[in-house]
């Protein structure tokens, strides 16, 4: 598929804004495994698609680079002020809503081979089985973290238009789907 294509797909499919990556653009660090076992989120050890349950980091950073190109993309939602939390956490729903729709257009165009991430934690459904003890229940559509991948999502940003930041009194999603020599 050709980046215009993708970026197409993206903004087609909720995202506010989105860029086409070299592999070389993503940024890697095993250092996020300690950021997510501090457990800010509330997921680590209680999501399928967060560490450590989403596999070693080290397997997971091996697994984005083996794909030569992503499509980086993002949602962008206002709160109303810094102190939001609930603001942050509809739009959190929200950018995994918008997760899922690119995923399920990514296998209508048939892109093949590809590895999706999202944004703090699965989302896709309202109680993690692994709360439960039980099997995920999607997953062939669950998505893991950025972050519990081991990219960096910050410094990746730096090489595209898509800022990290959008201003006070907003709150900014990431997304990134890595895509095999055919996709």
């Amino acid at each position: 598929m050709k980046d215009e294509q993708l970026l197409r797909l993206a903004l087609d499919n909720g995202a506010a804004k989105a860029a086409v990556i070299p592999q070389s653009a993503v940024v890697l660090s095993a250092s996020f495994f300690d950021i997510c076992k501090a457990n800010q989120c509330g997921n680590f050890g209680k999501c399928w698609m967060c560490p450590p349950d989403v596999g070693p980091i080290e397997e997971l950073m091996a697994r984005v680079r083996a794909y030569p190109r992503g499509l980086l993309y993002q949602t962008i939602a206002p709160l109303e002020d810094s102190f939001d939390i609930e603001g942050m956490g509809a739009a959190g729903k929200a950018h995994a809503k918008v997760s899922q729709n690119i995923e399920t257009a990514a296998r209508a165009a048939g892109l093949g081979d590809h590895f999706h991430l999202s944004a703090g934690g699965c989302r896709l459904c309202p109680r993690c089985a692994k709360v439960d003890d039980l099997p995920c229940r999607h997953p062939d559509r669950a998505l893991p973290p950025m972050e519990g991948a081991g990219i960096d999502v910050y410094r990746t940003t730096k090489s595209t238009d898509l800022k990290y930041i959008n201003g006070p009194n907003t709150v900014t999603y990431f997304g990134l789907l890595l895509l095999g020599a055919e996709g």
